[in-house]
């Protein structure tokens, strides 16, 4: 017993040294290197630009560069509140979006993608509860939206959240693309072509054709722009804020609070982080479930950037990227093609678009995590077994199973090896009897011992570490992927990504009152104690008194501790601890080794009589 779980507290504290080793010596410098370099390319373009002089420009001849932060986003000054969300849609002539997936509508003043209601999830478990509202319009509590379109100098008026569009169709379905249309009044016309698939992904093409006698420079631009901190989940194993993948500068994440921390950045009262020169990726806000990003065209270089201004007392939060120039004789046109994904992070969805769109690393957009390497592979499986069964609960219960199998040698030798040195112990407790005051010898001679009959003494420490990563990719699968949000499994778990709802406390629901967190103590989170509190008598007692007693609270403590966790992997730990004492019987029964369970059991739940009758 003792050795064993002073082998699990090795495993967990290797586990911890290797994530932290591997963050401090090799992910931060990494992440610290990369901007570095990025801060001193971003200096020596400021540099260069006062060297030059207002008028540079990144093509001879042509006008400067918008710089990041600057780009449209919003009208100038906040927007006065309206009413409810419906009146800040109807602020705006309007033409519906209606796909399987999709509800809305796009805004004919700007042409922005600021109304989407996602029909296949709801807010609760119950399906009449309110569905999902990802996009929101100016005006309305908390404003969301993607804005597309071009910037630069010398080109007349061009279209900004004021504009108001010529739409040729009255609604967009994935049948039905949606052409807008606009004149400056100055040579330049502008047409927006909007497509939706079948999903989550609109497709913007937008053309210009000059009519005028004059060229101009055009850069073409997206944005996602949210106004107002959400609320958040506020979980370390969480990402929630600005993300996107940039080229050859990989993932990059920030917090809300994150941004509030950077340089300021572009237009005054504006902070952020820009990324020059790259190509490929997406950038964009993500939620826990839901996310909306712009997808730039994936082979031409662009500049994206994070950032964060106050709009009042408001926060905007905005991810934009603006493309290279390019030049518009008269007589000619010019077009661009950028995508907006805008919906629930389906693992299928999102693996598909990458695929199907070559968006490089679309996949990261699910924050599957520092263990990625086992975390998508067990949601792949999960998600194998739950096509067959039809129920998530049960997958969990079979993959479980069979990462038993598969871990079975390496178990399979650790119990041996367990098994081994308690049919020792007697020798064991011989030699420390005998060498009491010297514990060298008594290290040689337990050394001896071992090599003898051929044990190794760190060898059940392995089962744990090995679990160890295991358990925390499928914690992550259950906390991150909509998948398992409302996913059901039996009787009264109707949520396996929530906490077990039934709750000692108040008898189960019988009670009526709702106990508090601290005391949220449901069916499963039981079973799971009951089931460690079997493993752990399988094993002798320790000899300290202090450390049986701590091993004895063990159960009580976890059983509180996952209380709150999500009920499917409650779930998974009992079904594991369950399978662990069924090998572990095995194992010591082939070994001829005596089962500790029932006399442990016995001197439990007698110690109590046999204390009072001492009494």
């Amino acid at each position: 017993m003792g050795n064993d779980k002073t082998n699990m507290i090795i495993a967990v504290a290797l586990s911890l040294a290797v994530l932290l080793g591997w963050n401090y010596f090799v992910s931060a410098p990494q992440v610290e290197r990369q901007r570095q370099e990025q801060a001193a390319k971003e200096q020596a373009a400021r540099a260069q630009a006062a060297k030059d002089g207002p008028a540079a420009s990144p093509r001879e001849g042509g006008p400067a560069a918008p710089l990041p932060g600057t780009l449209p986003g919003a009208p100038a000054g906040s927007p006065a509140l309206a009413a409810s969300r419906a009146d800040a849609l109807a602020r705006s002539p309007r033409v519906r979006i209606d796909t399987p997936a999709l509800a809305g509508s796009v805004a004919l003043k700007g042409g922005r993608i600021d109304d989407v209601l996602l029909k296949n999830y709801h807010e609760t478990v119950d399906n009449s509860s309110p569905r999902i509202e990802l996009l929101s319009p100016i005006g309305s509590a908390n404003p969301y939206y993607a804005e597309f379109g071009w910037v630069g100098q010398g080109a007349g008026p061009l279209p900004n959240g004021d504009t108001l569009w010529t739409a040729e169709s009255d609604a967009l379905t994935p049948q039905k693309p949606l052409v807008l249309t606009w004149d400056n009044g100055a040579g330049l016309t502008f047409r927006r072509t909007i497509s939706v698939d079948d999903k989550f992904m609109f497709t913007v093409a937008d053309a210009v054709e000059n009519k005028g006698g004059a060229p101009v420079t055009l850069y073409s631009y997206g944005l996602v722009s949210r106004w107002g901190k959400p609320h958040t989940q506020g979980y370390y194993v969480l990402h929630e804020g600005m993300i996107g993948v940039l080229g050859d500068q990989g993932l990059q994440e920030f917090t809300y609070d994150k941004m509030a921390k950077e340089n300021p950045l572009g237009a005054p009262g504006t902070r952020g982080h820009s990324w020059a020169g790259v190509s490929g990726g997406f950038l964009g806000i993500t939620d826990k479930y839901w996310a909306a990003t712009t997808i730039p065209d994936q082979k031409t270089p662009y500049t994206g950037s994070f950032t964060e201004r106050d709009e009042g007392a408001t926060k905007v939060y905005q991810a934009s990227s603006l493309g290279e120039a390019k030049q518009l004789a008269p007589g000619a046109s010019i077009s661009s093609e950028q995508h907006l994904f805008a919906g629930a992070k389906e693992v299928g969805a999102i693996d598909g678009y990458e695929k199907s769109l070559g968006i490089k690393r679309f996949d990261l957009l699910i924050d599957w995590g520092w263990f990625y390497f086992i975390t998508k592979p067990m949601f792949k499986a999960l998600d194998f077994f739950y096509r067959l069964f039809g129920n998530f609960g049960v997958s969990i219960l079979v993959v479980t199973f069979l990462l038993k199998l598969l871990f079975l040698p390496i178990a399979n030798r650790s119990y041996v090896s367990m098994a081994k040195m308690k049919a020792v112990q007697p020798e064991m407790t011989a030699i420390r009897e005998r060498y009491a005051d010297d514990k060298v010898k008594q290290q040689q001679a337990m050394m001896e011992l071992y090599k003898k009959e051929k044990i190794n003494p760190v060898a059940g420490c392995w089962p744990v570490l090995v679990q160890i990563p295991v358990f925390f990719a499928l914690y992550k699968v259950l906390f991150v992927t909509i998948e398992m949000r409302h996913a059901p499994f039996f009787g009264w778990i109707r949520d396996l990504a929530a906490p077990d709802p039934t709750s000692l406390f108040n008898l189960f629901g019988l009670l009526p009152f709702t106990p508090p967190d601290l005391l949220h103590l449901g069916i499963w989170p039981l079973i799971m104690g009951v089931t460690m509190f079997v493993q752990m008598k399988m094993n002798p007692a320790p000899p300290d008194p202090v450390q049986a007693q701590v091993f004895t609270f063990m159960p009580i403590i976890f059983t509180f501790m996952l209380g709150s966790f999500p009920a499917g992997l409650v779930i998974y730990w009992a079904w594991n601890n369950t399978l662990s004492v069924i090998q572990q019987y095995v194992i010591m029964r082939r070994n001829g080794v005596k089962v500790e369970l029932w006399d442990n059991l016995r001197s439990t739940f007698s110690r109590p009589k046999a204390a009072k009758a001492k009494s």
